[in-house]
């Protein structure tokens, strides 16, 4: 998947709005312009639109684990240079406070079905003999569940 297509995934889930976006680059510690972001978030057809690189997405998946779960003691995580789906499944589970249940739930949602042995294995070290790499089609699922899951329905 691509950096775009997750970021714009995540702010329909949580109808996150462009000030919300701002803030949540800031609290990961980059500062993001609207502009910037809007053009991040613009379609892949679209000649405005510019790819978003793996470590202004870390920031923002870092500032949405300090908007959800609070602010640690010390000095906010630096984002990291490169991202795998693996590390952003990881913070996306650390930032919803989920358990390996919740997400099998969520996976369950998108008509996935996963074990908790096969989850177990995407969040291991990398130098772990039970590692296994986490595809697109597994991220792509679990965001679609969380969409299903958080995406606020309009009313009748």
């Amino acid at each position: 998947m691509n950096n775009n297509d997750i970021l714009r995934r995540l702010r329909f889930t949580f109808s996150f709005n462009d000030t919300q976006m701002m803030a949540l680059f800031a609290d990961g510690g980059l500062v993001a312009s609207r502009e910037q972001i809007s053009n991040w978030l613009k379609k892949e057809d679209d000649p405005e639109c510019k790819p978003i690189y793996d470590i202004d997405l870390a920031a923002f998946l870092n500032g949405l684990i300090i908007q959800k779960r609070g602010k640690k003691e010390g000095e906010v995580p630096k984002p990291e240079k490169s991202l795998n789906n693996n590390i952003i499944f990881r913070k996306l589970k650390i930032a919803l406070n989920l358990k390996d249940e919740d997400i099998l739930q969520i996976l369950a949602l998108a008509d996935f079905n996963f074990s908790k042995h096969e989850l177990s294995a995407l969040f291991r070290k990398p130098e772990q003999e039970q590692f296994r790499v986490c595809k697109d089609q597994i991220l792509r699922n679990f965001l679609m569940g969380l969409q299903l899951k958080f995406h606020a329905k309009p009313k009748d």
